[in-house]
């Protein structure tokens, strides 16, 4: 038997002054998709941005369905956005921030499982690292790629005879 650690780094800010120029405007980016988000049921809104290589930012928010299943996440929203219309841009970076009761929440709102799929892969088939940033009113989260959000993640090496 073999024992083996997986550590992730990420860097922490307190607010969103402390970033960068171009990250800050990412996130202000994220937070402007958030407010047109459509969440009747849980009153939850989610933004995401994605900048690509060429400066091009798209932007994409959570829709939510009576039928739970049948709604879209914000980071896929963008996702595949992105991959629709832009092709040969590689994303860059992606922002993500969510907003509940009107103002964005406190801690930073990690994607889910499924955007963190969606997320790996497209890091994969563009063969470069997406920059993360999480952003919250009381800190901001940045990952150097979206592999440190789901280290033991099932990829295209898995489906290899």
């Amino acid at each position: 038997m073999n024992k083996r650690e997986t550590i992730i780094s990420y860097l922490e800010y307190r607010g969103i002054d402390e970033l960068p120029v171009a990250d800050r405007k990412l996130v202000e980016e994220a937070v402007a998709a958030a407010s047109g988000a459509y969440a009747p049921y849980s009153h939850f809104m989610v933004g995401a941005a994605i900048l690509l290589d060429d400066g091009t930012v798209v932007r994409g928010a959570n829709v939510e369905n009576a039928a739970f299943p049948s709604g879209s996440c914000a980071e896929k929203t963008a996702l595949s956005y992105t991959v629709a219309n832009f092709q040969g841009r590689k994303s860059v970076t992606i922002a993500i921030a969510a907003k509940s009761g009107g103002k964005l929440t406190d801690a930073p709102v990690p994607p889910c499982g499924n955007c963190r799929q969606m997320l790996i892969e497209e890091e994969q088939r563009l063969g470069s690292p997406i920059k993360v940033i999480l952003a919250g009113a009381s800190g901001i989260i940045v990952l150097e790629n979206c592999q440190s959000l789901m280290p033991l993640s099932f990829t295209r090496s898995n489906l290899v005879k």
